[in-house]
């Protein structure tokens, strides 16, 4: 039985449970009831059913939300259903628009977290007298001497930390996270034991509002004009061929170049949005041995020491974490000074840095301010 490290009787502790339709909600859900707590589930409405929603293994749409219904009366909790769409299309949708047309790779789920799934959804928590919000993130809340920290889940292949790095410190003291300490295979056991009916549903995939991963096509619609023609040039501003639109690149993208004759395969190095160019290089060229960051949200104290101190990287969500440097400023950027140099950083992902399983902090990655030519 689960322990929510709540100084209050469980019986007089009530925790919304923020349930998207899937296992890993459904089983939080049925864990923080069995536990005594007083649980209440909540799901988002956060986009217009359609393609997306229809497609299998989307989250957060129709289908779901009659899931998660089904399981909230199997466990025997009252469940709201709440239409956030316009939110999550002011803080989430259109922020991903317009990072795209500037030339960024952005993270949606990011910023859904930070935002209407904690910040919104934590209010509304509290609006209905709740102690704790609880979700089913793949990560560790655990106590430490200035409060909680935030650690990777047991089950590497699972954890989310890269995802919620922007989570607050106030955010952190009232969320928990009871799947932190299980495998995947073990949620799936509890699912099937109490005869959930998502047991065996599929995990979501890629981002819930882009059908099929069509990234641009979502840019085009929402950003009419975006899909400008344009240049692929190389490091040397030689043109090798041409493009439709900027908005369908991504640094370190090999595939989908159509330029040929280079004798060596090519890979985006940046883009450039205003001039409407594509440049590409050779895989050296992707080398970075700084990362400037941006927004920077620290996690293990008040504010980042001022000093430069040792810490490990990572700079995408499937790439294990790198040893580094952090040096941060007062004003919320920092430099990240990488051991060996990574390839593919690019702007507008994440840079989370950890200090062993326990995430420090993180930001946002922008230019990076040094690079290793071939």
């Amino acid at each position: 039985m689960i322990s929510l490290d709540i100084d209050k009787p469980r019986a007089d502790t009530r925790v919304v449970v923020a349930m998207s339709g899937g296992v890993d909600s459904a089983v939080t859900a049925a864990l923080v009831a069995e536990a005594g707590y007083d649980a209440v589930g909540v799901t988002l409405q956060l986009y217009d059913d359609g393609a997306a929603s229809a497609r299998k293994g989307a989250c957060c749409a129709g289908q779901d939300i009659y899931d998660a219904r089904r399981v909230a009366d199997a466990i025997g909790i009252p469940h709201y259903v709440l239409d956030y769409r316009t939110r999550f299309r002011e803080s989430v949708i259109e922020p991903f628009a317009d990072s795209y047309v500037a030339g960024e790779t952005p993270i949606p789920c990011v910023t859904c977290n930070r935002t209407v799934k904690f910040r919104d959804l934590m209010g509304l928590a509290r609006d209905l007298g709740a102690d704790a919000l609880a979700t089913g993130h793949y990560v560790r809340r655990l106590p430490g001497p200035d409060g909680p920290e935030l650690h990777r889940a047991v089950d590497a292949d699972r954890d989310q930390s890269y995802f919620l790095f922007a989570t607050t410190r106030e955010q952190l003291d009232y969320l928990r996270f009871p799947l932190g300490g299980m495998t995947k295979d073990a949620v799936r056991e509890e699912a099937e034991r109490r005869a959930l009916p998502v047991a065996d549903k599929p995990d979501s995939q890629d981002i819930c509002f882009v059908p099929d991963g069509g990234y641009a096509r979502v840019v085009e619609r929402l950003r009419p004009g975006a899909a400008e023609p344009g240049e692929i040039v190389d490091l040397d501003g030689r043109r090798l061929g041409s493009h439709d639109g900027t908005i369908a690149f991504t640094v370190g993208q090999r595939r989908g170049l159509r330029v040929g004759g280079a004798g060596e395969p090519l890979y985006v190095i940046r883009t450039e949005p205003e001039a409407r160019r594509v440049v590409v290089g050779p895989r050296a060229a992707l080398a970075r041995s700084e990362i400037a960051v941006g927004g920077l949200n620290w996690l293990a104290g008040a504010e980042p020491p001022r000093r430069p101190i040792p810490v490990r990287a990572k700079i995408r969500s499937m790439r294990p974490p790198a040893a580094a440097t952090l040096s941060a400023t007062a004003d919320g950027t920092a430099t990240v000074a990488l051991d060996a140099p990574e390839h593919g950083v690019a702007p507008g992902q994440a840079c989370v840095l950890y200090d062993g399983e326990r995430v420090l902090g993180g930001g946002w990655i922008r230019r990076a301010a040094a690079a290793v030519r071939p």
